[in-house]
C-alpha cells in the first residue's frame, strides 16, 4: 500500500524532455530522446520520439489517450494516422495506485543546500509477469527514472528532465484533422506504453 509521503500525486499538467532505451524492442534496440507533454486530467499524452532502432533511424509522433484505451501513431510526411488499441493498465507518468515505497534517498549530495535532490523510489508489478521500478522527486513528484520489464517490450528504461509545469499546446491533445478517418483495428491486441514505442520506432524506421 502507498504510505501517506507527501509525493505520491504528480502535477496534472507538465511537460519535458525524455531519453529511452529497449533493450529488446521491435527491432532490436531501440534508443531514443524526444518530447512528453502530459495531462492527467485527462490521462493523455503525447510523445514525439527521434531515436535509432538496429541502424536504422526513425522519428514518431503519438498520442496516447489512455481514458479512451486508444493512441495514435501520426505520419506527417503522409499526412496519415493509424489508430490502434492501448492497454491503459500502467501510465508511466505516475505513481501507481497498488506501488510500493522502496525508500528515500538523495541524488547528489546532502551535505548543503542545493547539492542534492531527494528523491522516493516505488516498485511493483506489471501484468502479466512483469516488474517495474519508479523514480519521483520529493518536492513536486516529477518522476525522473523508470526501470520495467514485461516478456512482450523486454527491459526499457525512460529518464526525464527538464520538466516544465503546464502545457506547451494544449491542442498537442487532440489528433490531427486527418486522424478523423481513422479506424480501430479491433482483432489486434492492445499495446502498452513500452510496445507502442518499440512498435513505433519499427514502423517509421528508414
Amino acid at each position: 500500500m502507498i504510505s501517506t509521503f507527501c509525493s505520491t500525486v504528480v502535477p496534472p499538467l507538465m511537460s519535458g524532455g525524455f531519453s529511452y532505451v529497449s533493450i529488446m524492442g521491435a527491432n532490436g534496440a531501440v534508443m531514443s530522446t524526444g518530447k512528453i507533454n502530459y495531462d492527467a486530467f485527462g490521462e493523455r499524452m503525447r510523445v514525439r520520439n527521434f531515436g535509432m532502432a538496429g541502424n536504422q533511424t526513425f522519428t514518431v509522433d503519438q498520442l496516447m489517450l489512455f481514458k479512451q484505451k486508444v493512441y495514435y501513431e501520426i505520419d506527417w510526411s503522409r499526412f496519415s494516422c493509424q489508430k490502434k488499441k492501448l492497454d491503459a493498465s500502467f501510465i508511466p507518468m505516475q505513481v501507481p495506485a497498488d506501488a510500493n515505497h522502496m525508500g528515500q534517498v538523495v541524488i547528489g549530495s546532502s551535505s548543503s543546500w542545493g547539492m542534492g535532490v531527494a528523491v522516493n523510489t516505488w516498485y511493483g508489478a506489471l501484468p502479466p509477469n512483469g516488474m517495474y521500478m519508479h523514480v519521483f522527486t520529493e518536492v513536486g513528484c516529477f518522476p525522473t527514472t523508470l526501470m520495467a520489464f514485461t516478456p512482450e517490450s523486454g527491459w526499457n528504461t525512460i529518464s526525464t528532465y527538464n520538466w516544465v509545469l503546464g502545457t506547451t499546446d494544449p491542442m498537442d491533445f487532440l489528433p490531427p484533422f486527418f486522424c478523423g478517418k481513422s479506424q480501430l483495428d479491433e482483432t489486434e491486441k492492445p499495446d502498452t506504453f513500452f510496445t507502442a514505442l518499440d512498435k513505433g520506432a519499427a514502423l517509421f524506421s528508414e
